[in-house]
Parts: structure tokens; sequence; C-alpha cells
């Protein structure tokens, strides 16, 4: 999608996010592999069931089309342009990102990319779980936000911020379900109060 709007090979943003992201993707599907496999297989097969998550899912997939397409169409008509330290501060914030995605995996033996309850799970409360409930809803938030400005379309980032209110909608059914079926995790939300953002969210 990137390239086909752009029109060009020549499109660098997009040879650079590729690097950052599916090098990064490799070698954590690689530790995955050797020291998690069912948390893996997990990750990789789960299908949402819930018909209100399958719109997210799909609002989300919609929104991730738009901002790569629209990113695309800006490098090819430069309808809109960023100096190229933001490109680099995005890269950054991309990779850092990931690290916190890869703590927030190795925290949470129960990470899903369904909403469910698993047998025997037992609630997080520690690492960054103990900060925010929901840590890994803050990495991609945090991840996806960075997507534009690596690609160099402020633009591609307006359309990319529909991801909270998406994620927010998500948020609140998995708590919703979280509640009625995973024992303690009413205290938890006493506890530790905000969802995604320290002090604010």
């Amino acid at each position: 999608m990137l390239f086909w709007s752009a029109g060009s090979w020549a499109y660098w943003n997009a040879w650079l996010l590729m690097g950052v992201l599916f090098i990064p993707i490799l070698i954590l599907g690689i530790v995955m592999l050797i020291y998690s496999p069912s948390l893996l297989s997990k990750r990789l097969s789960a299908k949402e069931h819930d018909v209100e998550q399958r719109w997210v899912v799909a609002l989300s997939g919609i929104m991730f089309m738009a901002s790569f397409v629209v990113a695309g169409l800006n490098f090819r008509f430069g309808w809109t342009t960023m100096p190229s330290w933001v490109t680099w501060v995005g890269t950054a914030i991309f990779l850092l990102s990931y690290i916190l995605y890869a703590e927030v995996v190795r925290e949470n033996a129960y990470l899903s990319r369904t909403i469910e309850i698993q047998e025997g799970q037992t609630v997080v409360d520690t690492g960054l779980y103990g900060i925010v409930r929901h840590p890994m809803y803050s990495v991609t938030i945090l991840m996806f936000l960075s997507i534009p400005l690596i690609l160099g379309s402020i633009i591609s980032f307006a359309i990319m911020v529909a991801y909270i209110p998406i994620i927010a909608i998500r948020i609140k059914n998995e708590e919703r379900v979280l509640e009625t079926g995973l024992m303690g995790y009413s205290g938890y939300k006493q506890r530790v109060r905000y969802k995604i953002i320290p002090y604010i969210w």
C-alpha cells in the first residue's frame, strides 16, 4: 500500500518503517518461539468472537489502510512536509514502544489477541501492570502514533489518532469481561486506578 500509493520505490520513509517494524518483530517472534511457544501461538491464531470486538478490529484495519495510503499519496503529491528530525524522533519512539511491548509480553503470560478468560488465569499486578491496567494498549498507542511520524505524514497522524476512541471501546468491553470472570480484578481496579496513561486516563 505504501509504495503503490507513493508511486515510487524511492519512498525512503516506507523502507525505514519496514526495517524498524519487521526486524524487531522477527527477533521477538524467535524469542517467544524459544521461551514461550504457547503464548506465541495464542498471539498468532486467535480470532475475535464478540461482534463488538470484530467491529473494533475491522475499524482498526480500515484506519491502518487509510493511514498508509494517505502517507504514500502525501509523498507522491507533496501535500505536507515534515522535517527529517521528526522522522527520527518517531523512529526512536517506535523502537522504545517495542521494548515496552516485549516487557509487557514478559510480564503477562495470559496475553491474547482476543478478549477472553483463560484456564488458570490470575490477575497480573506487577511491573507495568502496577502502573496502568492495560499497558499493552498504552504501548500500542505510542507505537501506532509514531508510525505516521516515521512516514512523514501529518495527515496520516490525524487519521491514526482515531485509534484512541477505537481502543477505548475495546477496553470498556474487556474490563466488563474481566470484572465478571476473573477473580480479583475488581480489587485490582481499585488498586490501579488508571487504564492507559498514569494520572490522566
